[in-house]
């Protein structure tokens, strides 16, 4: 028989990655805050890092970062997912 994908453990842990990664998001929209309440017309176009402080260049960049991170942990869960059922269907036809 296969490995289950869906044990009381692993939803808990991903529960647990979701709720982390979360609440990264939400410090770091909040940090993005900041340029919006204090946004000069004067030093550059909106959302350009020409008008941006250092911190707040550090928390786009970051929060780019971040989303990069993502989008490689989510293909790399589908492709896991795959690999399993895919094992489990091979199982099961032999």
């Amino acid at each position: 028989m296969g490995k289950k994908i869906f044990t009381i453990k692993n939803v808990t842990i991903g529960i647990g990655l979701i709720m982390l990664d979360l609440a990264i998001y939400v410090v770091l929209g909040l940090m993005l805050m900041d340029y919006d309440d204090f946004y000069d017309e004067s030093k550059g176009e909106y959302w350009s890092l020409a008008s941006m402080t250092t911190s707040q260049k550090a928390t786009y960049i970051g929060l780019n970062i971040w989303n990069i991170i993502n989008i490689l942990i989510i293909g790399y869960i589908v492709y896991r997912i795959i690999k399993i059922v895919k094992n489990n269907v091979l199982q099961h036809r032999v």
